[in-house]
């Protein structure tokens, strides 16, 4: 039978706390991990690793790493949209739904 361990931490005035050493290497938490909560009726609480809804799309997340360094070194490149470029995107869009939520067809995978 694998021993309990416990840990103890203390709440700071903003209610924040450090996670102990013991428990993070418990998890495998890593810095920026989530940490999921279940309150049982009795007023326990059991911490548990949150697991990522979605895996991160590398190509999507290489876009947009070179995007914010791109904006980062060149300020100066970013415009503001002009009010007709909105106003013909409007028209154009304009009675067309779309449900974000909605799962894509097998032609638009």
């Amino acid at each position: 039978m694998a021993a309990t361990l416990e840990a103890e931490s203390t709440l700071t005035d903003r209610y924040q706390t450090t996670v102990p050493e013991t428990v993070r290497r418990a998890l495998q938490l890593g810095k920026r991990d989530k940490i999921h909560y279940t309150i049982r009726p009795g007023g326990e609480v059991v911490l548990s690793r949150a697991e990522p809804t979605q895996p991160a799309d590398p190509v999507l997340g290489a876009f947009l790493g070179f995007l914010a360094q791109d904006i980062a070194q060149h300020p100066e490149r970013l415009q503001a949209i002009d009010a007709s470029l909105v106003q013909r995107l409007q028209a154009l869009s304009e009675g067309v739904d779309i449900d974000l939520d909605a799962a894509l067809s097998a032609d638009d995978e």
